[in-house]
């Protein structure tokens, strides 16, 4: 009995126990390996390689779309050029003629992310995505992973790496309905695949990584990542000594020519279907791969008769009077969306004149600045968090600012070298952050998000919804509170939704429904969060309340129903916009200045015969006659507000003779005289009531008084107004 264990030793597995477990857990995967390999066969060619189409539903059900027919031409490896070949390699698989035929880390990797539901891993051997392309689904599995292993190694054994090569370059993804090399070559170049430059194959090869993406024509903003890929690949074929130094620096990015939609998705069937597919990919509820082997019924949020009514409002109100002899006139383009607040439903959708003439959609390109549209999360932020002037005095809508022009705005004290213009140089003198808000004030706003500071402005407009990582959010400092940013038309109207909805924000969703044969497959859960304070989001409405009552979207008034909102223009004039709410629907539109051929931006002088065109023109034209006409037949609901403390109407006004610093406190009441008054208004057709507002007992900030003078995140500077004017562009108006 000396030989037995006692004490905390009698838990742990002797060395025999171990090494025997161990030895039997090798035999069992070596054992798992042979199995697998003498039990999997290479199978046919997959019925995904013949794609089903898709078939996209209104929310009542009839249809909207289908996929068209899929594009797919074969060539033979000897009609492809070297440096095609080697753009490809460049770009997936570098090692691919020395290597083994799977990539076991890679698998795993796979395995992991397919188990901890984090979707698509991408790293497979050229060869086994072949496998998975030409002989499986897409279907994320594991079984569908194991089968792919298997078969990989067995084609890798029985066909010359050569025709697997082929194989791939015949049966990979390109977008635009390209199936294959030559499918690519003709729809992005209109050339053969035998006539491509190596720059062209590099491009071609990019699009491997993420087809609907890096497709310029559809994702102009997506330039800078485009590049990056397109030179990873070409410095990847220089490390391989494929291409010389010498090649490579005297390449150029070769442009692609415009896409061709198909015949059943012109008109806006095919924006609508490109941002349903971008949805489900963008939530992991399918994704590009998944979704392109077919035969899903996808029933979607669009409204049938709400997006009609979308259409015809942005026909009447622009397009239709619209002359080519204007050069301006060629480059008006629009851009919509409509979210009911309650749901998140995108319930209508306009993405521009036509898909089929136009690919890229205008409701969800992020690369437009939102001008003074930005102004009111600006505000938001400042009550959620209790913000104070300069001063230390609470900022309210009654709060009074200096609104002259240029004026320097300030932190602790000191000069911040930020001094923006106002529209047309206008200095207003002491002014209410209410009557600001009406005449879109620059001067007040730039002053008032120093006051919020930058970071929690930027930390508001996330919340509301607009994504973090959208362009220049994160890298404008005080020129983000007039609007530098640029999200989409979506994102500004789920933030606007949010404010509709008290403050609470429920993310966006276009798809109500997706089956595939018997199966539903499953929806993400939009959990509901609290995105600023309901008297926040309360004193927001009861502002903009004003600047469609008497500010700068006067023209809102046609929909006849009580309404909030605000208007925007973007440096240059390239974009005007309007987002605006009732009780029960936010919509966005913008004006977009957008070229005929490239879709690069334009400025809009003179578009339409008017010398400027404002958000309270034809945006706000457009969106008076969409929410009526949506919202037909309907009770008219009033807004249901509950105030901050403090933020109830003022009538003193401000002194005109007073001496303030930029946030000295005072009291005002909003003028009536807006400098940016549309052009050509809509009469209302009913006189919109005004809201009951039943202020609540006053209660504590969410946040305690600052007891330190407010921070900021950029660096202070002497006062330099006449060049950041000419750089940043700071001398738009709202």
């Amino acid at each position: 009995m000396s030989g037995q264990r006692t004490g905390w030793r009698r838990v742990l597995p002797t060395w025999r126990t171990v090494l025997g477990t161990g030895l039997l857990f090798l035999l069992l995967v070596v054992g798992g390996m042979i199995a697998g390999y003498l039990l999997v066969g290479i199978p046919p060619a997959n019925s995904a390689a013949k794609a089903q189409s898709n078939i996209y539903l209104y929310s009542d059900g009839s249809e909207l779309a289908h996929d068209g027919e899929v594009n797919r031409q074969n060539v033979t490896l000897s009609q492809i050029p070297e440096s095609v070949q080697q753009a490809v390699l460049a770009a997936e698989d570098r090692d691919f003629y020395s290597e083994s035929a799977v990539d076991p880390a890679a698998m795993v990797r796979a395995a992991w992310n397919t188990l901890t539901g984090k979707g698509k891993q991408s790293g497979s051997t050229i060869t086994q995505q072949y496998v998975k392309n030409y002989y499986l689904g897409q279907e994320q599995t594991l079984t569908r992973k194991a089968k792919e292993f298997f078969i990989a190694i067995k084609l890798d054994r029985e066909v010359s790496k050569d025709n697997i090569l082929e194989g791939y370059l015949n049966s990979s993804y390109y977008g635009r309905n390209a199936y294959g090399i030559q499918a690519a070559a003709r729809s992005y170049y209109g050339r053969d695949a035998e006539q491509l430059t190596t720059a062209q194959g590099a491009y071609l090869a990019s699009l491997l990584n993420a087809p609907s993406a890096y497709d310029l024509t559809a994702h102009p903003e997506n330039r800078p990542r485009v590049l990056a890929r397109w030179n990873y690949v070409l410095d990847g074929m220089v490390k391989k000594k494929w291409l010389t130094r010498t090649e490579r620096a005297g390449l150029e990015f070769p442009e692609t020519r415009r896409a061709k939609a198909s015949p059943g998705l012109s008109g806006q069937r095919g924006y609508l279907v490109e941002a349903v597919k971008n949805y489900l990919s963008d939530q992991h509820i399918l994704d590009e791969d998944t979704l392109r082997g077919g035969g899903y019924r996808i029933t979607t949020t669009i409204a049938k008769k709400r997006q009609n009514a979308f259409v015809k409002a942005v026909n009447t109100r622009v397009m239709d009077r619209l002359d080519d002899s204007r050069k301006a006139d060629r480059s008006v383009r629009a851009g919509g969306a409509s979210i009911d607040p309650a749901s998140g439903r995108v319930v209508a959708l306009y993405g521009g004149i036509d898909y089929a003439k136009q690919y890229v959609n205008g409701a969800t390109r992020r690369d437009y600045q939102v001008g003074s549209t930005f102004k009111p999360i600006v505000f938001a932020s400042a009550v959620a968090h209790g913000s104070t002037t300069q001063d230390g005095t609470r900022i309210t809508p009654n709060t009074v600012y200096d609104g002259t022009n240029k004026r320097m705005t300030v932190s602790h004290g000191r000069p911040t070298g930020f001094a923006p213009a106002n529209e047309d140089d206008r200095s207003y003198g002491p002014i209410t952050v209410t009557e600001a808000t009406d005449k879109s004030v620059n001067a007040v706003y730039a002053q008032m998000g120093i006051d919020v500071g930058p970071a929690k402005v930027k930390a508001t407009a996330v919340d509301l919804g607009i994504p973090a990582h959208t362009p220049s959010l994160a890298s404008a400092q005080g020129a983000v509170s007039l609007g530098t940013a640029t999200p989409s038309v979506l994102d500004m109207t789920q933030v606007y939704a949010t404010f509709a909805h008290h403050g609470s924000h429920r993310p966006y969703t276009l798809v109500d429904k997706v089956t595939k044969g018997e199966e539903e497959i499953e929806l993400p859960e939009r959990e509901e969060t609290r995105a600023v304070p309901r008297a926040a989001a309360d004193t927001t409405t009861a502002i903009l309340r004003g600047v469609v009552d008497g500010g700068t979207g006067t023209a809102a008034q046609g929909a006849g129903r009580p309404a909030a909102g605000k208007t925007g223009t973007a440096e240059e004039d390239k974009a005007a916009w309007f987002a605006g709410y009732t009780p029960e629907l936010a919509t966005v539109v913008a004006v977009l200045g957008q070229n005929p051929e490239s879709a690069a931006q334009e400025p809009l002088y003179g578009a339409g015969g008017l010398s400027r065109v404002n958000g309270g023109d034809y945006p706000a034209q457009i969106w008076a006659d969409y929410t009526a006409a949506a919202l037909e037949g309907r009770p008219v609901r009033d807004f249901d507000l509950q105030l901050a403390a403090g933020a109830e109407p003022s009538s003193p006004e401000p002194s005109s003779s007073d001496s303030l610093s930029p946030g000295a406190s005072g009291s005002g009441s909003p003028s009536t005289d807006p400098t940016d008054s549309p052009t050509g208004p809509v009469p209302p057709t009913t006189g919109p009531t005004r809201p009951t507002v039943t202020p609540p007992t006053p209660t504590a900030p969410t946040e305690p008084e600052p007891t330190t003078p407010p921070t900021n995140d950029f660096p202070t500077v002497q006062p330099q107004s006449d060049v950041l004017e000419r750089q940043m562009g700071w001398g738009w108006d709202g």
